[in-house]
């Protein structure tokens, strides 16, 4: 753990540079609004290291894969997020020496990512070389009122000296990723164009063709009035800049207005992309820095009425659920259904920025509960229009009859991952698609999805999982081999619990929903089955005996599922025997050893225990939390989440504020030693989970509400709201009182450590 950050309820602080810590700062203070992101990156230049980030929702490169022994039926590419086109660029040169951090005398430095607002500030003062001293504040944001702008206010003060300044706005297109597999630059140019203070550099893809266009305005104040000079205009195919030059006496301040648009393909006509770069820039100029910041605080202050979670009593557990909360809205609007959400966000370029099972078993839930269900839906309907591509995935495996294999990293629905046991073996992930269909319809009612769309998906996977799973003769069971489980620390293995738990629900769940598609809608149910081309009786009936008979090991005597076989015969250490200078283990031991370990990434028989909550009781939850926690090194970040839930559930509070801490804290105090390749935006929907379904104890049973909250003994109050079938609802949690309101929407009874409250809205 490397906690270096103030703690404050609404804010992240930075106090004081150190350069081994900026790539770590460039990743917790990114930005984002849903169809970009961007890294902290200074805006004046740095030679210091950096990872210079710059990503556009759905852009992307397939990256030719890197392996030393190819395997039949690997992908070609592992599809990446590209660093796009620099839009942030100032160049500040004050009597011939450059503006750098890295080389100047720093007096004093403040960043701060005010997330109630979606601005980014820092301040900081630097000597000269010549004694000359300047103060500088900047403030940054992506507005989520108008997707395609970013916008900066850059101003230097002269405190001590005088000088000559040259400020240079660029646009930048000569860029590259840090994770190119053949250091290859993915980007060419196409066009650039000044016009006055505005300027466009327009640049395609390679390969994947994404043309995109990045406009700039320019402006240039001296003690707040406008300098009314012509820039010097430099223009080459990846870069273009706008110069100004002003004299400074001691005590002037000159104030730089930057706003950039940032407009694709997959928007907007070609032909159409540099006009409307442009014509942006000039309306956004015409508006102002000011009242565009204005519009960015009123939206922001829209998004947090339905996804704050107030926590009072303890700063530090505030901070993390509403940094949580934070990243998860800038990252996906959820009005495209063609975008999905990456494990790293827009803050980073590890895994490529791709789509992995986290959306649908972690980020679904949030989306549900905080921006409604068509948010939501859309994460269902990516996976819906990737089906045929699923299909495809799995003959290229062998398997037929319509089964389908959704990838474990995609962009566009085909396989790009790059590693045998994720792509091959993790197949956990079709059944977390399931389940999403499956919670979603819990939460929504909507029906008619399942009818339209889900179906479709629910026995396309069903055909997979009969295919993949055979009738062991030893056994007289179903068995499922060569997996690798949610625990990504062991591979390759026979009848991991709960990848054999969730096909077998899978199955049943086909079964179940073709019959009530039957009872329900016959029409449609004939339909589908000459579309598909079902084989009935027979298929449906295979789906069950497989589910029916499927193995699932088990441990009688301690009386606990065994995550696979062959678990029980490994050394049973505990994490906690641990010497601290070995975790996490993954950036310290060999693989070998991490493979014949007992020790868990992210245990996955408490994955499915939390999924299927309702099928135990609550001593079998309980043997199996007390057996696998402590050999949970929790190096995944989506694990402490689940253990929060269970672990709440299971009346253990003081592990489930430990945990919390874990999983809410995880890059702003970077627990893992990992937080400057990118946050993982993706488990922050699990810290949701975790006050939401831990410590608020929600549940949907029967299609009603259910709450059985358990407080932290720190936390004063807990307060969060839940939207649920058009009712939005607010939970006030203290220690000897709870309080549920409905705030908009009809009547409705939930219920409250099993007792039936009736709410009414008030008017």
């Amino acid at each position: 753990m490397r906690r270096y950050l103030t703690e404050h309820p609404w804010k992240i602080i930075e106090e004081g540079f150190d350069p081994e810590r900026q790539k770590s700062s460039e990743s917790l203070f990114s930005l984002g609004n849903g169809h970009m992101g961007q890294r902290a990156n200074f805006e004046e230049t740095y030679s210091g290291q950096s990872l210079q980030g710059h990503y556009i929702a759905g852009i992307y490169y397939p990256d030719k894969t890197r392996v030393g022994w190819w395997k039949n039926g690997y992908p070609e590419y592992f599809a990446k997020v590209l660093n796009a086109p620099s839009w942030i660029g100032l160049k500040i040169t004050l009597n011939d020496q450059v503006l750098d951090l890295n080389l100047l005398n720093i007096r004093s430095f403040n960043r701060t990512l005010d997330m109630h607002e979606g601005v980014l500030y820092r301040s900081f003062e630097v000597e000269f070389g010549g004694g000359e001293i300047v103060k500088v504040s900047t403030e940054r944001f992506l507005s989520i009122a108008r997707q395609e702008l970013g916008c900066i206010n850059y101003s230097l003060k002269l405190l001590r000296g005088t000088g000559n300044c040259t400020v240079e706005f660029y646009l930048d297109g000569d860029i590259r990723n840090e994770d190119a597999n053949y250091d290859e630059k993915f980007w060419e140019p196409v066009g650039a164009q000044t016009e006055g203070s505005f300027g466009v550099l327009t640049s395609k893809t390679k390969k994947t063709g994404f043309v995109v266009s990045t406009g700039m305005s320019t402006k240039v104040l001296l003690n707040h009035q406008l300098v009314d000079i012509a820039p010097t205009k430099g223009i080459n195919k990846n870069r273009i800049s706008l110069s100004y030059r002003l004299d400074l006496n001691e005590s002037d301040t000159m104030s730089l207005v930057k706003l950039a648009s940032v407009f694709t393909s997959r928007d907007h006509p070609i032909d159409k992309l540099s006009d409307l770069a442009l014509d942006m820039c000039k309306k956004a100029n015409v508006i102002g820095y000011a009242e565009l910041k204005n519009e960015q605080v009123l939206a922001w202050a829209e998004k947090w009425k339905t996804s704050d979670i107030v926590i009072e009593g303890d700063v530090s557990a505030q901070q993390g659920i509403r940094f949580s909360v934070f990243q998860l809205n800038q990252t996906y609007s959820g009005h495209d259904p063609r975008l999905n959400i990456g494990p790293k966000g827009f803050t980073g370029e590890k895994y490529g920025g791709s789509t992995y099972w986290d959306t649908e078993a972690y980020c679904l839930p949030f989306f549900l509960n905080t921006a409604g269900p068509d948010i939501a839906k859309n994460l269902l309907i990516y996976r819906y229009k990737h089906l045929e591509k699923a299909i495809e995935n799995a003959a290229k495996l062998g398997f037929r009859n319509g089964a389908a294999l959704f990838p474990m990293v995609t962009m566009d629905g085909e396989e790009c991952h790059n590693e045998w046991e994720i792509t091959f073996e993790e197949i956990h992930r079709n059944g977390a698609i399931v389940y999403a269909i499956y919670n979603y319809i819990k939460h929504t009612n909507d029906i008619q999805y399942m009818d339209d769309y889900g179906l479709e998906v629910v026995i396309a996977v069903a055909r997979f999982w009969v295919q993949r799973a055979h009738l062991s003769q030893e056994k007289g069971k179903f068995v499922i081999l060569g997996v690798t489980g949610p625990n990504e620390y062991e591979n390759n293995v026979n009848n991991n619990w709960y990848t054999n738990y969730i096909a077998a629900w899978s199955l049943t769940y086909a079964v179940e929903n073709l019959e009530l598609l039957k009872e329900r809608n016959f029409a449609r149910y004939q339909e589908l089955s000459d579309q598909l081309q079902l084989q009935l009786p027979k298929e449906p009936n295979s789906w069950a005996e497989v589910a029916q008979q499927m193995y699932l090991p088990e441990n009688k005597k301690l009386g606990v599922f065994v995550q696979q076989e062959g678990y029980m015969d490994k050394e049973q250490i505990m994490a906690a025997d641990l010497p601290e200078s070995d975790r996490p283990i993954n950036q310290n031991w060999s693989w070998d050893r991490i493979l014949r370990s007992c020790f868990i990434k992210q245990a996955d028989v408490l994955q499915g225990l939390y999924f299927f909550e309702d099928h135990f009781d609550l001593e079998t939850l309980r043997r199996n939390f007390e057996f696998y926690e402590p050999r949970t090194v929790h190096e995944s970040s989506l694990s402490p989440s689940i253990h929060v839930i269970l672990a709440s559930k299971l009346g253990m509070k003081e592990k489930a504020y430990e945990l919390y801490h874990r999983t809410a804290r995880l890059d702003l105090d970077d627990y893992n030693n990992e937080v400057h390749e990118g946050c993982h935006t993706t488990s922050m929907a699990g810290s949701w989970l975790a006050v939401v379904e831990g410590f608020g104890g929600m549940r949907i049973i029967n299609s009603r509400l259910h709450f059985n909250p358990s407080l932290p003994d720190l936390w004063e109050s807990l307060k969060f709201i839940i939207r649920f079938r058009s009712r939005i609802i607010g939970m006030t949690i203290q220690t000897n009182d709870t309080t549920i309101e409905l705030l908009e929407g009809e009547s409705i009874s939930v219920f409250l450590k099993g007792k039936e409250v009736s709410l009414s809205e008030s008017r």
